[in-house]
This record gives C-alpha cells, structure tokens and sequence, in this order.
C-alpha cells in the first residue's frame, strides 16, 4: 500500500509543479527519488501532455480564422517593418557615401512616399479592424439583451450597431461586411420574435369567445405596452399591427354587437383589462350607441396615444359607415309616428360623437353630420319612403279596379231641366229619374225643389273641376241666377294647360317662381281671350274630326240641340227672362278606377296632416319643425312621379290608357275637394292652411289626364286607320267591305273594352269620335272619286249602311241602362258631327236627279254638304247632258239652309 502511493505522490507533485507551478508543502516526507519507481510519474507527464495539445489544438482550431488573420496581418506588418529597416539603412549608407547621384536621391524620395502611404494604409487598416471589432462588440450586446427579454435595451443597441457598421468605411460587398450585416439581420429577426412573443401577450383577442384583453404590463414580462409602441415604430410596423388588431376586435366583439340582422344580439361588458360579449342588448339604436361607446372608450384608455390614431384612421370609417347604413337610416321614421324615439336617438348621437371626442377620436364628421342634419335626414327618408311606395304600387299592375260616383249639383232653369229630361245629359245618366222628378216638376211649377240624378259631364277631358259653374259655362250673377258664357274650345283649353307649365321641371317642383308663373297665367288668359271664336263650333268643341290627335272631350251638352243639327254641343244663350225660377240639378255618373288612386291618396293626407302637425307651437315636434315646407311640398313628388312612370304600366293593360285618364282626374278630384276642405278647417294653424299648395298639381293632373285620353284615342285611330286600308283610298281597294267590317268591328271592339271603364257621357264621346274617323274617311274617299257607276254607287251605299251599323251603340235606352223604348232615335249624330253627313251621302248615292234636288232645295241636304261637293257628285255620278246642267244650275240658285 506505501510502496503504491509513494510514486503516484511523486507523479501529483510534478504534475502540479509543472503545469501550476505549485509546490508540495510536505515535500520532506517525499522519498528520494533515486529510490522511488518513476514509471507512474513519466506516466502521468506524458498524458498531461497529451492532454494540454489537444486543448491547444481545440483552441487552435476554434480561433484559427482569427488568429490566422491576425498572425497574418502581423507577418505583412513584419515585412513592412523589415523593409522599412532595410530602406532605412540604404539610405543611411547613401547620405554617408561621398558619391551620392541626382538618381539615388529621387530614389530614396520615393521609397520615402511609399513608407508614408504603408504607414498610413496600416493606420487605415487598423482603424478599420477596430470598428469591425466595435461593431461586433455591439451585436454581441445586442444577443445578450435579446437572451434577457431586454427588448428595447436590444433594439436601441442594434441601432447603435448599424450606425456603427455604416461607419466602417468598407464596401458592404465585402466578406467580413456581409458577414457582420447577415449577423444583424438574424438578431434584428430574433427580437422581433422576443417582441411579436410580448406584444401577444399584452394585447389578448378571442374571436371564438368574444373577448378582448388588453394590458399595460404582465408580471412575466418586463416590457410594458408604451414600450411595444416603441418597438412598433422602430419596426415601421404601426400601421400593419393596427389594421390586424382592428380587423380582431371588428371579428371578436365589434361586428357581432352590430349585426342589425341577429334577433337577439349581446351586450358588451368591462372588467378591468377585459372586455367582452356578455348577456343581451334590447336591437334599439340606443343600446349600440351606449355599447360602442364602452367599446371605444376602453380602447382608448388602454392603448397608448401614439397607437390610438393609427388605430381609429383604421377603424372610425369601417364603424361610421356600418353604423350610419344599417342602425342610423333606418331607425329614422317614415313618419312622425315614433318621432320620440327618433329624438332620443338625435340626443344619443350628440352624446356618444361628444364622449369620443373627449377620448381622443377624430373623423367623426359624418356621424356629426347625421345628428346636426336628422330634420334634413328625416324629410329625405319620408320622401324616399313616398316615392318607394308610389313606385311599388305602380309596378304591381293596375290591380282590381273599382266603382266609384261621381255627383255635382247644378242650378239650371225651367227650360233647361226639361230639355236635360228629355236629351242631352240625360241621354246618357246611370238612373231614369228625369221624368219623375223634372218633367212633371217643371209642368207643375211646384214651389219645392225636386232632385233629378244625371250623368255628371264636368270632370269629362278638358273640364275645369276647380269652378264648377265654369265647367258649365255659367257665371254666377248677383241675383242667383247663372249666365251662360262661351265655353273655351279644347284646342285652346290644351294651350292653356301647357303654358301652366306641365313640363319636367315643374312637375318635380324645381325652378319654381311666383311671379314668372304670374307671367304665364296672365299670358294664358290673353291668348284665350283673342282665340275664341265668336261662334262656337261644336265639332271643334268636341274635337272630332281630327285625324291627328283627339282633343279630350269636353263637358257635355246642357241641354242638347235637336238631333237634326249636325253639332250643338254647347249653350250658346240663356232663357232672355231675366229673373227665370231655377231649381238644383244633381248629377250623378259611375266610372271605374285602377287599385293605384287610393294608396295615392292615402299617402298624400298622411303626409299633409304630418306637415300640418309640424306647424303647430308645441314641443312635441321642435327638432322637425323647419322641415315642414318640404314635407307640404312632397306631394308634388308623389304625382310628378306618378306621372312619370304611370303610362308605362298602364299600357300594358287592355284601356289602361283610359284608366289611367279616370285615375288621374278622380285624384284631381279628391285633391281638389281636400284643398277646399282643408282651407275651411278651423284645427289647423293659419301656416299650415296657407302653406297648402296643390291648387298647381290639380291642373297638372287634369291635363295629364287630357293627354292620357288624346293618346288612347289617337293610338285607336291609327289602327282604325290601318284597317281601312291606310293611305290606299277604299275606291282602289278590292275588298271594300272587308275593310268596313274590320273597322266597324274594330269600333265596336274597342266600345266594349271602354264600357266597363269610362263614364257613360265619356265613353259616348270616345266611341263617337271613332265612328265620326270612319264616317269621315269614307266621306273623303268618296268626294275624291272622279267617277262613280251605278253598281259603283250602290255598292259604296251598301258599305255606308254596314258602317251605320254602329247607330246600335248609341241607343239612348242602352247608354242610360234602362228599358229599350219603341222606335227611339239612335243620339250618333251628337257624338259623331259626320254622322248625318254619312247618311245623306249614302243617300245622295241611290238617288236620281230629281231626288237630289229634293234633297238640296226641299230637305236638309244642304246643312251637311256644300253646293260643290253636291255638284261634284253629280258631274261623278251622272252623265253631263241638258238635263243634268238644269239639275245643276237649280241646285246653284237655291241658297243653303242657314247652319
């Protein structure tokens, strides 16, 4: 056991001594080594040596690049050292050599200026390696910070090491730059990991869950949420970062709050640094506005002020808009039913635009807007409400139509009622009353006055629904008594109506001006006054006879003319008894009308009893009070827009166009009696009575729905037209009655679409003008004749019979609903001013010469015909001997009738 321990003592001691220098305290109980195995020692040494080079060589290899860079630098710097030393000596020996040239001192000046430029290239070169090494010092620092969650220690040093790597002075395509810049880079990557790692564990989003948590600093973290704004912008990524969080909390709490479509939305809570989707919200705009409010608030405490104003740039469009489009919009009444709630939502709005205004927000203009302009809004929706509605309805279709009366009572004299019991009005009235209540009343001079329904003729095309004396042509005078004026012919009534002004722009209510529509009356009335005529014509009072466009039929006749006259439309003159007893006539007719008046109607009083709630002094209403005017001027809308888009949808009906002309005058109708109506009424405010103005509108309508009938009648012509052959006279046809027939059917056709839709004294007068179209197209085809054969002749008169047919239609029994009576006289003539001249040719046709005479000097032949067109049918018909010229000059010397 000592003879083992004596050696591997010895081998320790040297061991120690050799590699540390340490010598053994009890080096006195070492034996001698003469006498001591030394194997275990020499050992020992060669394993420490073994040892100590493969160390060196591991530290060799591990600082190779270093220390071969460093030893090799040192080798340049020897040499340039040496031969430094070496030139130096030369040029010692050549200052001391006596024999020293011209060329050994350039010489030597030269290698002088090559010392200096080596000096000053290792002065370089060694500044260089010393920043190299500063800045791989900083980057060293930069990784030690990283590794201890120094966030912004790292980031403020990794900035130092690029200002310092931009100050080396060495092209960056070089090695040792290129190595130190990819070096920065992956630590600039490795702490932008550390702080993507901090900044999710301070700002916390569950969309899943609905939850947001945002905190300033965590315990196990030492960076706190300022300094993550630091680094966002050390990093440029400020902007990124705010879309991406906006883009999370619209997801997690924002978008689910404000889904106007979820029946039962949740409501929003705060807890300290948490907030989230909790309970239930109650769907009102005032609950999101309270809610969002919360939201934006706490955002705002919580977020530092220089992420805030990214953020919201993001975010207050996304939020503003879908607020405004889907919560503000429509919560605005079509009304002024929850006019309340509407308020309390202005006072809410003002409120939540103020709270985040304090809290830091900006762009908030629109929904500040939205609040100082709610009266504005509010008009805006109730017009666009309106005209929806209109518009809906219209583009349903005409609908079911319906049965409606029309009645108006007129003071007429002795005279006149018994003529209107016989003809005229009468003629055509829905009810057979006239000879009970007016023919025995007026014999029997009784003091009471009696009341006799007939067809009401006022409100026909061309009638003025706003005076109904003059709808009649009478003039009230100071004794009670009605003096008969001239009625205006159609032609001018229709100038009339235009210079109104029913053009685009009026319609819709713009460029409206007092005193040019002043202007334009005043011009009106002038033109009227120097216009009619003195006599008035009744074919051109009733427009027949025009081919290329129908004047709307004007008021009916009271009373008629006998049915001998070709035209008496109109009373030309009153009973001359100044003071004659007057009794009142009520007329009563039943037309129908589309599904689309009444929806109108309805809609037009709403919106006038809204406007005139607006005008009283109350403070129920004081946010809308401005906006009355606009809402008393909404109406216009409604009918300029039903003007415009109507006849597209009522065309598509069979007599739609007719319709269309019933509807707009039973609209004018109503509107007009709710103007008066609404003038008398004493629960309205002076303002409100004086701000209604539809008096504009009435007429508009009225001649829109003039318009309405000239275009039916005139599409019905053309094709009347068409049929009978068009611009081929019937003379050059072959198939003469197939023409006749097809237009008598054509008539008779387009009678039976209108029956059920016009008033009767209206649909007279249309299916008159179609009959007086084809009379007058075959009396023109005729005359035009040059020659006319006997077969010719009867053959012409064979299609005058079929065409007079047509008298069947206008059957007095028939056109009142009554009783067929024997032996009555068919009333065509009064609708149709060519009828009779129809007759008379058909009979002119089939007589000889003799009967012609007849018929010119001894019958009424003359009231119809000129003398030549009479003689030109006779020179057509007959051949031109002696006896023909004597026909002709007696014709010639008897004067016409007087028409």
């Amino acid at each position: 056991m000592a003879t083992a321990t004596e050696p591997q003592q010895l081998s320790s001691a040297i061991i120690s001594f050799t590699l540390d220098g340490n010598f053994p305290e009890g080096a006195s109980a070492l034996l001698a080594v003469s006498e001591t195995d030394l194997g275990p020692t020499i050992a020992a040494l060669d394993k420490a040596k073994v040892d100590i080079e493969a160390e060196i060589h591991t530290i060799n290899e591990e600082t190779k690049d270093d220390i071969s860079s460093w030893v090799k630098n040192s080798k340049v710097l020897q040499e340039d050292i040496v031969r430094s030393k070496t030139i130096a000596n030369e040029i010692i020996l050549q200052s001391e050599a006596p024999e020293v040239t011209g060329e050994a001192i350039q010489d030597a000046e030269e290698k002088a200026d090559f010392l200096n430029r080596e000096v000053q290239y290792s002065q370089q070169m060694h500044n260089v390696l010393r920043r190299i090494q500063h800045v791989n010092q900083l980057l060293a620092e930069v990784e030690q910070a990283s590794r201890e969650r120094r966030v912004l220690d790292s980031l403020r040093l990794l900035e130092k090491s690029w200002a310092a790597l931009d100050d080396v002075g060495v092209s960056k395509t070089t090695r040792v730059m290129r190595l130190l810049d990819l070096r920065a880079f992956e630590l600039k990557s490795d702490i932008h990991q550390v702080f993507d790692h901090v900044w999710k564990t301070l700002v916390q989003i569950d969309t899943d869950s609905g939850k947001v948590a945002i905190y300033n600093t965590r315990e196990d973290e030492k960076m706190s949420l300022e300094d993550a704004a630091i680094g966002l912008q050390a990093y440029k990524e400020v902007d990124e970062r705010m879309e991406q969080l906006w883009h999370n909390l619209d997801a997690a709490v924002v978008s689910p709050r404000m889904n106007a479509l979820r029946s039962n939305s949740a409501g929003i809570k705060v807890e300290g640094d948490v907030l989230e989707l909790a309970g239930s919200a109650d769907g009102s705009a005032e609950s999101l506005l309270s809610d969002l409010e919360q939201i934006l608030t706490f955002i705002a405490q919580k977020l530092p002020a220089n992420l805030l104003q990214p953020l919201a740039n993001i975010m207050m469009s996304d939020i503003i808009s879908k607020l405004t489009q889907e919560w503000l919009n429509p919560a605005v009444p079509s009304g002024l039913r929850d006019l309340d709630k509407f308020q309390a939502l202005v006072s809410k709005m003002k409120g939540f635009c103020e709270e985040l205004q304090r809290s830091g927000y900006t762009g908030l203009e629109q929904i500040q807007d939205w609040a100082s302009k709610a009266p504005t809004i509010w008009l805006e929706k109730c017009r666009e409400t309106s005209l929806n509605s209109v518009r809906v309805n219209i583009t349903s279709g005409i609908g079911e139509s319906k049965r409606v009366e029309k009645i108006e009572r007129q003071m007429v004299s002795i005279a006149e009622g018994k003529e209107l019991s016989r003809t005229g009005a009468g003629a055509v009235a829905d009810t057979n009353d006239w000879g009970d209540d007016w023919g025995e009343a007026w014999d029997d001079d009784k003091a009471n006055e009696p009341t006799t329904e007939a067809n009401d003729q006022k409100d026909a095309p061309g009638g003025d629904d706003d005076d109904t004396a003059d709808a009649w042509g009478w003039d009230d005078n100071e004794d009670g008594n009605k003096d008969v004026k001239m009625e205006e012919e159609p032609a001018e009534k229709e100038a009339a109506e235009a210079d109104d002004g029913d053009d685009g722009a009026d319609a819709w209510g713009w460029g409206d001006n007092d005193d040019a529509k002043e202007d334009v009356k005043q011009a009106a009335e002038a033109k009227k006054a120097t216009e009619i005529p003195e006599e008035d014509d009744g074919a051109d009072a009733w427009g027949w006879g025009d081919d290329a466009g129908d004047a709307a039929p004007a008021p009916a006749p009271a009373p008629a003319a006998p049915a001998s006259a070709p035209t008496s439309t109109a009373r030309k003159t009153r009973p001359s008894k100044a003071k004659e007893e007057t009794r009142e006539l009520v007329f009563k007719e039943t037309y129908s009308i589309s599904s689309m008046p009444e929806p109108v109607l309805e809609l037009i009083f709403s919106i006038l009893e809204d406007g005139a709630a607006l005008t009283k002094d109350t403070d129920e209403y004081s946010l809308l009070t401005a906006t009355a005017p606009g809402l008393f001027s909404l109406p216009t809308f409604v009918l300029a827009l039903f003007r415009a888009i109507s006849p597209h949808y009522y065309s598509s009906d069979a007599g739609g166009n007719m319709f269309l002309y019933n509807d707009a005058m039973y609209l004018a109708e109503k509107l007009s009696d709710f103007s008066l109506a609404w003038k008398q009424r004493e629960d309205l405010t002076p303002r409100a009575r004086s701000m209604l103005r539809i008096d504009n509108d009435v007429r508009t309508l009225k001649s829109f729905a003039n318009r309405s009938y000239a275009n039916e009648m005139s599409l019905q012509k053309t094709i009347l037209h068409d049929l009978l052959g068009g611009s081929q006279s019937l003379a050059q046809q072959d198939d003469k009655d197939a023409s006749i027939e097809a237009g008598t059917a054509r008539i008779r056709n387009v009678a039976a679409t209108w029956e059920p839709i016009l008033k009767r004294s209206v649909w007279s007068q249309a299916v008159g003008s179609l009959a007086d179209s084809l009379a007058s197209r075959i009396i023109s085809d005729v005359l035009e004749m040059s020659s006319i054969g006997q077969d010719e002749a009867f053959s012409i008169a064979q299609l005058i019979a079929l065409a007079t047919e047509l008298d069947d239609l206008f059957i007095p029994s028939k056109l009142a609903g009554t009783a067929p009576v024997t032996d009555e006289m068919p009333t065509t003539a009064q609708y149709a001013p060519n009828w009779l001249r129809l007759k008379y040719l058909g009979e002119v046709l089939q007589s000889n010469l003799n009967e012609v005479k007849f018929l010119w000097c001894d019958s009424e032949l003359s009231l119809y015909f000129t003398v030549d067109e009479v003689i030109d049918l006779i020179h057509a018909s007959f051949e031109d001997n002696a006896r023909t010229r004597g026909t002709i000059k007696e014709i010639s010397a008897k004067e016409p009738l007087a028409r």
